[in-house]
């Protein structure tokens, strides 16, 4: 056994930006958060992203480097009590900042008992998410915070991450450590780093001597030591991860289960039903347009009714969703039009098809040519919509089901070829 007790992501967690892996975006040589720092001038901020890619780690990066008075509180286990104990002591200290893990957990009372000592300097509030702070912060809160967006990290990062463990840990520099294969490694953090070098401890561990990372060998202990993930929470994500594919593979049997592993758990029914609302038009979508319809009555549904009889309802959404026909055209039609947008910028809009409003704009051709899809025959006019470099692309391609294939022939039937439908 290791001597040290502390988890190994616990030991290499850095308190410097320079030894920071990952998230370049804030941290790196123009990032907002080393600029901040660097200025002094720390705004309250959330960070949102998912588990183990530094949320935790930045908020006392900053706090170090800033040398400010430093409280941590965690949302599942603080109340508003704890939440004003430390803002009288703040009253008193330089701009102590506060970091809320898990922020999205507290509810309306809790955040609102933050407000005022934000709003008038007394805290620094770094709060930690990940969930979409849009729907679980409230509005007053976030309109006073940055909201800064955290990345999984990449393949190399991890690694990078791995190595510098192997080689810097006072418990494994000495254990002869090889990482001879990564893809297990890699599948398994799944982009956490936490993750990751929780599992490169528990790797050294179960072996003696010298140690080479295999793939056999990383599976066969992380499917051992599947118990420990579970302790950190780390397998609510799995869980989610498990009930979505579940569902995406039409199989209502196992989405039922892990659904019911999830209600066991007493996991957020807001949770639950907000990501079937996405799964219903990001794998559904116009295959049965009537599951968004349901996903997003389950989840106003069970906003008011809670549990126990919540379970009820996402059950009916779940196998529902999961017995649907499946799409996945209108996730890609956005994805492929964003792409578009993102290689070649912003292309001007047609004269005929731009607002009008003043006479300007009318003198300037705005408007001129369009013509009104309803004075024709049914309701269709064959124009041009999009910018001229782009005219003829089809970014919504309908999948083969028999929704959509009435949508496809309907659409040939309008445009004929010309989108190649």
């Amino acid at each position: 056994m290791m001597g040290n007790s502390s988890p190994l992501a616990e030991r290499m967690r850095p308190s410097r930006l320079e030894d920071l892996v990952g998230q370049s975006h804030l941290v790196g040589k123009n990032g907002i958060i080393r600029k901040a720092i660097e200025t002094g001038n720390v705004p309250s901020m959330i960070l949102w992203g998912p588990p183990g890619v530094g949320k935790t780690t930045i908020a006392n990066i900053i706090a170090n480097e800033v040398k400010r008075p430093f409280h941590i509180l965690s949302a599942v286990s603080a109340g508003v009590k704890d939440v004003r104990e430390i803002i009288e002591k703040a009253k008193y200290t330089n701009r102590a900042i506060l970091f809320i893990d898990e922020i999205h957990r507290f509810n309306k009372s809790q955040q609102d008992a933050l407000l005022g000592a934000v709003e008038k300097g007394t805290i620094t509030l770094i709060g930690a998410t990940t969930e979409n702070p849009s729907f679980e912060v409230n509005s007053a809160l976030l309109s006073r915070c940055q909201v800064y967006v955290l990345k999984g990290l990449t393949e190399d990062e991890l690694i990078e991450l791995a190595e510098h463990a192997i080689q810097k840990d006072d418990e494994l520099k000495n254990r002869a450590i090889v990482i001879k294969e990564r893809q297990a490694l890699i599948n398994i953090s799944g982009g956490d780093a936490r993750k990751l070098l929780n599992l490169i401890d528990l790797i050294a561990e179960a072996t003696a001597g010298a140690v080479v990372i295999t793939d056999e060998l990383v599976m066969n202990v992380a499917q051992k030591h599947i118990a420990i993930y579970d302790k950190s929470g780390e397998q609510h994500y799995d869980i989610i991860s498990a009930f979505i594919k579940s569902i995406r593979g039409s199989d209502p049997n196992a989405a039922v289960y892990y659904l019911a592993r999830m209600v066991e758990g007493g996991e957020d029914v807001k949770f639950i039903a907000r990501r079937m609302v996405i799964l219903a038009s990001e794998d559904i979508g116009n295959a049965n347009p009537t599951a968004l319809v349901m996903a997003t009555s389950a989840f106003q549904a069970v906003n008011v009714i809670g549990y126990p009889e919540a379970r009820i309802i996402l059950s009916q959404c779940a196998t529902y969703l999961a017995s649907s026909p499946k799409s996945n055209a209108s996730y890609m039609a956005i994805e492929n039009a964003l792409k578009a947008v993102n290689d070649l910028g912003d292309l001007p809009v047609p004269l005929s098809v731009r607002n009008s409003p003043t006479k300007l704009m009318k003198d300037l051709g705005y408007g001129k040519n369009y013509q009104y899809a309803h004075n024709f025959e049914n309701n269709f006019v064959n124009m041009e919509f999009l910018p001229e470099q782009l005219q003829g692309s089809k970014f919504y391609d309908p999948c083969n089901n028999p929704r959509e294939n009435e949508l496809r022939n309907y659409l040939k039937n309008l445009w004929k070829e010309k989108y190649g439908y």
